[in-house]
């Protein structure tokens, strides 16, 4: 921030402090259509994969779901949010390194949860194997 100092004529000086230079401005309207038409595409692709079963192997249309969530979430701060490197002194950049982080343990740790708990289940807990036989449970 810079300051610019007035005198008044009975000779007090005033502080006027000018606005941080490093704000940056909405964007145009060009942006926000662009940003508009990425996000309802990448929405309708991974509906398109989901719906119409286009992959046998559930994982692999779960992976490109997720993939297509993050080139999701990078257009909507770049088109929507405005952030780059530069703005706000690059505490904006801080920020998304900070999220970024956040969100890889949180899905990281989610899947590794789940997929844990998916293979450490007791056996006669399994889907498809429950008997009514109560002489075979251990």
């Amino acid at each position: 921030m810079s300051a610019e100092t007035a005198t008044t004529e009975s000779g007090e000086a005033q502080v006027h402090v000018l606005a941080d230079e490093h704000q940056v401005g909405h964007g145009t309207r060009k942006d926000y259509v662009t940003g508009f038409v990425l996000a309802a595409i990448l929405t309708a692709i991974p509906f398109a994969l989901v719906m119409g079963e286009v992959f046998s192997n559930p994982r692999i249309t779960a992976f490109l779901v997720m993939g297509f969530a993050v080139v999701q979430i990078v257009v909507h701060m770049v088109y929507f949010l405005h952030m780059n490197t530069k703005s706000e002194g690059g505490w904006n950049m801080l920020a998304l390194i900070f999220t970024l982080v956040l969100v890889i343990i949180t899905i990281s740790g989610s899947l590794w949860v789940m997929y844990h708990l998916n293979t450490n289940m007791m056996p006669g807990m399994q889907p498809g194997i429950m008997t009514h036989d109560m002489s075979q449970m251990p």
